[in-house]
């Protein structure tokens, strides 16, 4: 419980810094064990733009287990690509208090690659 704590004091700190507006928004990722999710955040309006996860079918099929690395980087590179057919080229990351390694850091960089700027 207090590891979660820590990445809860860590957010906060991080969320007074970063602020998604609605032609740049915030790129929020969250990690379970056994999946990971990412959402486009336009902090004006309040509202969740986009978000997709390792749960989803078409990422099944790619990578069946969601909490590991292969899965992550198959959701950075589906993620950024659905982002960039909506309209959201550049983004705001909000890594929500994790260390930038392993899972974070594989989806950030699958989605750099695929041409989202951040």
């Amino acid at each position: 419980m207090r590891k979660v704590r820590g990445r809860h004091r860590r957010h906060r700190i991080i969320r007074k810094k970063i602020f998604g507006t609605g032609e740049k928004p915030r790129l929020c990722v969250f990690r379970s064990h056994q999946n990971f999710y990412a959402q486009l955040i336009d902090d004006i309006g309040g509202r969740t733009l986009f978000s997709l996860g390792t749960h989803s079918k078409e990422l099944k099929k790619e990578a069946p287990k969601g909490g590991n690395l292969k899965a992550s980087d198959a959701l950075g590179r589906e993620f950024a690509k659905k982002a960039k057919a909506k309209g959201f080229g550049k983004v705001v990351f909000d890594r929500a208090g994790y260390m930038y390694h392993g899972r974070i850091k594989a989806f950030a960089d699958a989605a750099r690659k695929e041409g989202l700027i951040f």
